[in-house]
């Protein structure tokens, strides 16, 4: 059971840095989170098939924003072996640039497949599914 424990903390420390790598623009950490056949679902008009091909939309994407903040329930994770199968909340806030008055607020769920390869988790599948789409509105501040 301790080796079950420990993949189930290893996989929620590959979402928790997930959010973290994507909030604090660690383009590196982000890129180094994914195996180098990732299938991203949901984030483009199609699936990318790839780091070599998501990395570069991820990063124009997401340089879009001034800032960021994902907040993440905890993960649920299904371990079989070097597999991990994880469903992980979102709900993710986006900032921009000079606009201090709207925000892009994402609620979804991320389903993220992983493998171990030598000792180390990585996303082999991320699956983004929106549960309200992008959704624009107006905070004053007070």
């Amino acid at each position: 059971m301790s080796n079950d424990l420990e993949d189930r903390l290893a996989v929620q420390d590959v979402m928790l840095q997930y959010a973290s790598t994507v909030d604090e623009k660690d383009y590196e950490g982000y890129r180094a989170l994914f195996a180098k056949d990732v299938v991203v679902v949901g984030m483009g008009e199609s699936d990318i098939h790839g780091i070599d091909e998501y990395y570069p939309w991820w990063k124009e994407a997401i340089d879009k924003y001034a800032n960021t903040q994902h907040m993440l329930s905890p993960t649920l994770a299904k371990i079989e072996g070097d597999k991990a199968y994880t469903r992980t909340d979102v709900q993710a806030l986006h900032f921009f640039p000079g606009d201090s008055e709207t925000t892009l607020i994402l609620w979804g769920t991320y389903k993220t497949d992983m493998t171990r390869a030598n000792g180390e988790w990585k996303i082999s599948r991320h699956e983004l599914v929106a549960r309200k789409e992008k959704v624009l509105f107006q905070m004053k501040h007070f």
